[in-house]
């Protein structure tokens, strides 16, 4: 099953292009050319969250919504879209679009950390809790990290603890509205907790282990955890 769960994400979703080779020195930086961080408006907000304990070190609060990723926006066709689980799993799981948006769907507000040093607050997400995926598969045992597949070859490693939590979720909503294609439509997973690189676009499906496999900027970069409050940017 795991090997066949291979063989449909490398034809359908990885291949389309070789991952950069990324540095300290070439990784985007956001604070330089984009004008995210002016205003007296967002000086004062960014006060108010430093005051709070909500800012991370190293960050800057922004009000706008940056979009940043590798790579071109996938265009989405609801009769195509299917969204996969395998891995270490007893069976397999293959649901389309209306079956994987007919799931339960909860609202949570939470923070929003770039590893790119900029961050959003109180953004309101709406869309399917991780937990309720994970209740359509049955775990081997020992599993304890998730490989998270995108479009495009995109994948990210988060350990499954750090996506088994109440407000981890499949998001198909931000602020009141549907997510934009540049910001992840259809569906986009958020893990409020980690740099937002674990928080993928176009999420496509989810494959199980029972030990910890880099994705895309793991294996070019970056930390393999992302704890923004502990700065966990680039790995040692």
């Amino acid at each position: 099953m795991q090997q066949e769960l291979r063989k449909y994400l490398s034809r359908h979703l990885i291949g389309r292009g070789v991952a950069p080779k990324v540095s300290r020195q070439n990784l985007p930086d956001v604070t330089e050319t984009s004008g995210l961080f002016t205003g007296d408006e967002r000086k004062r907000r960014e006060q108010e969250m430093r005051e709070q304990h909500r800012l991370p070190p190293g960050q800057s609060l922004t009000l706008k919504w940056p979009v940043l990723h590798y790579g071109s926006v996938p265009h989405f066709h609801s009769s195509k879209w299917d969204f996969r689980i395998g891995g270490r799993v007893t069976k397999n799981v293959r649901l389309t679009w209306h079956e994987f948006n007919d799931l339960p769907k909860i609202e949570v507000t939470r923070d929003f950390h770039c590893v790119t040093r900029w961050s959003r607050f109180d953004n309101h997400w709406k869309g399917v809790p991780f937990r309720e995926v994970l209740k359509l598969v049955e775990l081997e045992p020992r599993v304890n990290h998730v490989l998270v597949h995108a479009e495009q070859g995109y994948t990210a490693n988060i350990p499954l603890a750090d996506l088994d939590r109440e407000d981890v979720l499949f998001a198909t909503h931000h602020d009141g509205k549907p997510l934009t294609a540049e910001h992840g439509h259809p569906v986009r997973l958020i893990v409020p907790h980690l740099y937002a690189w674990k928080s993928v676009k176009w999420v496509r499906g989810l494959e199980f282990f029972d030990h910890e496999i880099p994705g895309f900027w793991e294996q070019n970069g970056y930390h393999m955890y992302g704890d923004p409050w502990k700065e966990q940017r680039f790995s040692e």
